[in-house]
């Protein structure tokens, strides 16, 4: 392993922020926030700042906010069958979700596969909003109401999908729809006033928090998902347990960074474009995939003609760069990413991902550069000795 270290795999986990760890530790040795002596409300107060602050994130309201032990399990609440509005219940007869999704959408939560419709995307990654309408026009009312589930940029492509269309869809076909904004908070402004969600999902710590703490916001509290973990009174009932009341300080801190840190984007986007010029520098037949639609500015997913993801992956790590191949969720699986494959590149070799962040410096990207042409340079020597 090289002694320098370049960290370019944000979007798996971004590293932790000072300000979460500095609220974390001030956390560790809070009483419990159910508690109604003097020690109970002070964490109380710790856990209302915090749901203030991840609501300020998302421009929601701080009690539209349910504290979860990550997204996967904000999207196993939220993608079932069963709704409640007041104490009457709410049926979703169908989820529908994107091919492209990450896979606690795309593993349908709560519903039986039988009642999972997954809708293609064209060659950039972007839902064919025309199959979308189709099937959502095909949905018969008199079973349930239909719920759609779609994240709001990818994980792997960083592609961001058009939210605003999306819920107009959503809406003329009297759907629910479930945005997981998991990449996107932090990267990109989110509003949640704006109508282009009923529901958001969100996690720690892909904006610099900890890990093991996510949530999900509301547009409003009318009608909610039978809860998945129940027990006590906790989040309103939303979701039983005691709070982790470290994690979800140290959350509350890190979407206080985010909302300041959406200053720094383009500064982030041109890092990441430089990235992107010495990729194609040094590998001129590079393949970098969603180039045709809007992408996150922090990330380029791309594949070498010839020379497997994992193999590169592999090559990179020795060399002193950490990055993907694929997904975290997914890359220590054998297997071509799924999100490629509903994009229409089922026989390639796979893709790296590089995604950055604010603190991504020149030394970090000179680093990427001599670990690239090392293996552009073997490439080449492969080829020749064929």
């Amino acid at each position: 392993m090289a002694a320098k270290r370049a960290y370019l795999d944000y979007n798996a986990s971004a590293p932790l922020l000072a300000a979460a760890r500095e609220a974390m530790v001030a956390a560790f040795d809070a009483a419990n926030p159910s508690s109604v002596h003097g020690e109970g409300r002070a964490a109380r107060r710790l856990v209302d700042n915090a749901r203030r602050d991840v609501a300020a994130l998302v421009n929601g309201k701080p009690e539209h906010v349910v504290f979860t032990s990550g997204a996967t399990e904000a999207a196993s609440t939220l993608l079932t069958p069963d709704w409640q509005m007041g104490r009457g219940a709410v049926r979703m007869s169908r989820l529908y979700v994107c091919a492209a999704d990450h896979p606690c959408l795309l593993n349908g939560g709560r519903f039986p596969s039988t009642q999972v419709t997954r809708i293609g995307v064209d060659g950039d990654g972007i839902v064919d909003l025309d199959v979308l309408t189709a099937a959502l026009g095909a949905h018969d009312k008199a079973e349930g109401l239909p719920l759609v589930a779609i994240h709001a940029a990818n994980n792997e492509t960083g592609v961001i999908q058009p939210l605003g269309r999306i819920a107009e869809i959503v809406r003329a076909a009297g759907g629910v729809l479930v945005v997981d904004a998991v990449q996107a908070a932090g990267r990109i402004s989110i509003d949640m006033s704006a109508g282009y969600a009923d529901y958001l999902i969100l996690s720690s710590h892909k904006i610099g928090g900890p890990k093991g703490v996510g949530a999900f916001v509301a547009a409003s509290d009318l009608m909610m998902p039978r809860p998945l973990i129940n027990g006590g009174g906790q989040e309103k009932g939303h979701r039983a347990g005691t709070e982790n009341l470290p994690g979800i300080a140290g959350f509350g801190a890190a979407a206080r960074e985010a909302v300041s840190g959406l200053k720094t984007i383009e500064a982030v986007r041109r890092r990441r474009d430089e990235f992107e010029t010495i990729v194609k520098t040094l590998v001129p037949d590079v393949e970098i995939f969603g180039t045709g639609a809007p992408r996150l500015a922090n990330t380029i997913f791309f594949a070498i003609p010839g020379v497997k993801a994992e193999t590169a992956q592999i090559a990179f790590d020795l060399a002193g760069i950490a990055l993907s191949a694929g997904s975290a969720c997914s890359s220590g699986k054998v297997g071509p990413s799924h999100v490629l494959k509903a994009m229409g590149h089922g026989d390639s070799h796979g893709a790296l991902r590089v995604s950055i962040g604010a603190a991504t410096a020149a030394e970090d990207m000179e680093l990427f550069r001599n670990a690239l042409a090392a293996i552009a340079a073997r490439r080449v020597h492969k080829g020749e000795a064929a």
